[in-house]
């Protein structure tokens, strides 16, 4: 079964054309993984799936939600509630963590289900403890951001996307700003969100972990999707010279 498709997406920063006609379909469970060279853009077309950045043309459609681009105003469904929409049932964990500073890290987790949700605050912080359990930080509700790992920041921020009840997880680069000792503690956790059947796309550096867990993988080059497939076929005999090229680096 569907859940989230992107058709054409192109995106521009003035001249610079970033996206050239973009193309994704992730299936409920799938777990895409994004790779490629800095300035491929990898992350804005990330970015562009949720609406930080809006795209210049192209459409995305998420489980009865229909965005056109080509189209502007209500009739390509473009309106602000119909984005709003999109962007509460997509799920961001982005690389920098963006946790609040002077929340803690249960309220970090529990702020948007009952400003944006209507959650009840009792049961928001009942699920909000929940989360951090299941993301291995159940002693560090009352912490707040500055007294926690980059590790644990980036679990608290997980924790925090899945209180959304997101229908899929965007991943921003999510290990690219820890210390190597603390890599593995954030990609055990997505790891068990895949075993789950959580539907995700994940930009990343960690081949090994793309190879292993993704289920299908995207190489980007120059604004482009240059190749795509099953990681064991991508990984092991990729078509493209550029994504030899580029897994030559990490493999």
């Amino acid at each position: 079964m569907q859940a989230l498709v992107a058709t054409d997406i192109r995106k521009a920063f003035g001249s610079l054309e970033v996206l050239r006609g973009v193309s994704l379909r992730a299936n409920k469970g799938d777990v895409i993984a994004i790779i490629g060279g800095s300035g491929s853009g990898k992350s804005t077309f990330l970015r562009c799936l949720n609406l930080l950045e809006v795209p210049d043309a192209g459409s995305l459609w998420l489980n009865g939600i229909t965005l056109d681009f080509n189209r502007s105003g209500p009739a390509g469904g473009t309106t602000p509630k119909a984005k709003a929409e999109l962007r509460r049932r997509l799920g961001m964990v982005f690389q920098s963590f963006n946790l609040w500073t002077h929340m803690s890290a249960l309220d970090n987790i529990i702020a948007g289900p009952i400003h944006v949700l209507g959650q009840d605050r009792k049961e928001a912080r009942a699920i909000g403890l929940d989360l951090l359990d299941r993301v291995g930080l159940a002693d560090k509700a009352d912490a707040f951001p500055a007294q926690l790992s980059g590790g644990q920041q980036q679990r608290v921020a997980i924790a925090r996307a899945l209180a959304m009840r997101p229908e899929a997880l965007l991943f921003d680069e999510p290990t690219s700003a820890l210390d190597p000792e603390l890599v593995g503690e954030v990609l055990k956790v997505i790891q068990g969100l895949a075993a789950e059947g959580r539907t995700m796309i994940l930009v990343t550096h960690e081949m090994a972990f793309a190879r292993d867990v993704a289920t299908h993988v995207m190489f980007f080059h120059d604004g482009r999707v240059e190749e795509e497939g099953r990681p064991d076929l991508i990984f092991s005999n990729p078509g493209s010279e550029r994504c030899r090229s580029f897994l030559k680096k990490f493999l």
